[in-house]
């Protein structure tokens, strides 16, 4: 009789960790427990087991181009595998995450979860460019960023793949993470700020955050998704972003049915 009502305590705990909807996302998402950083890691590690499964389901960065369907138009992304050997540069070519992250926008505005339409969108480390272009096409009116070296290659997916009627609109921008804002980022305060595969060292966790902060009112929510590479860099971001966000993994039922990777995981953050 014990072990049934441990076992019914436990269940209620879990329930109390899911919540229906965060900030804009109507879905629901599993609240990080802020205290304990580490339980989320070891649950993700646990369950989704990322080491397991394959790198780069979805994005084949040795091509010179990706193509992807979406928003009813055929996406070609141009890549940079050769800038792949470049210490600290990832922005050249795409990830599984920027994939993943792409068709759950297009699949969460199909759904009703999401609505983009006419909302300003900010979206971080934005590489190749493939999610901030499909933002756009959803309506968005997006402003892309990255450091001042990737914005070549960022700038011409923009220009090739936002071509005749488009819902929304896209502008690309440098941004160093952890400078002071150009006004236009942040007035008025974005509605989405957008992410893919930003969590990727400890060093830059912090310059991250700050913009963040920066970035981010009452009513903007952010949305990252990331690969499950390193356990620890993850539970550095969750200990500092708890200090200010409030952190929540959204199920992998609400994807992109045909875009599900183990090695993913997406996180909606509001303001505390």
């Amino acid at each position: 009789m014990v072990g049934d009502e441990g076992k019914l305590a436990e269940r209620e705990e879990e329930e109390e960790q899911i919540v229906e909807g965060l900030g804009l996302y109507k879905g629901k998402v599993r609240i990080v427990n802020s205290e304990e950083p580490s339980e989320e890691t070891m649950l993700l590690w646990g369950i989704q087991q990322p080491t397991l499964s394959k790198p780069n389901a979805f994005a084949k960065q040795s091509s010179l181009q990706l193509r992807l369907d979406s928003c009813g138009r055929s996406l070609s992304i141009l890549q940079s595998p050769s800038s792949l050997g470049t210490p600290g540069v990832t922005g050249s070519v795409m990830w599984d995450s920027g994939v993943v992250l792409g068709k759950f926008l297009e699949h969460a505005v199909e759904s009703g979860t999401v609505l983009l339409q006419g909302k300003k969108v900010v979206e971080l480390g934005s590489g190749c460019g493939l999610v901030g272009c499909i933002a756009a096409l959803l309506g968005a009116h997006v402003i892309l960023t990255d450091l001042p070296d990737r914005l070549r290659l960022l700038k011409k997916n923009v220009e090739a793949n936002l071509y005749g009627d488009v819902k929304g609109s896209a502008t690309v921008t440098e941004l160093t993470w952890g400078d002071e804002l150009e006004p236009f980022l942040c007035d008025p305060l974005p509605d989405y700020v957008l992410g893919s595969d930003v969590i990727y060292s400890e060093g830059a966790v912090m310059d991250l955050l700050e913009t963040l902060v920066d970035l981010c009112g009452s009513e903007t929510t952010i949305v990252l998704a990331g690969e499950l590479r390193n356990d620890a860099i993850l539970e550095y971001f969750f200990e500092a972003a708890s200090k200010e966000f409030i952190v929540g993994r959204v199920d992998q039922k609400q994807w992109h049915p045909d875009y599900l990777s183990p090695r993913v995981v997406i996180y909606v953050l509001v303001k505390k």
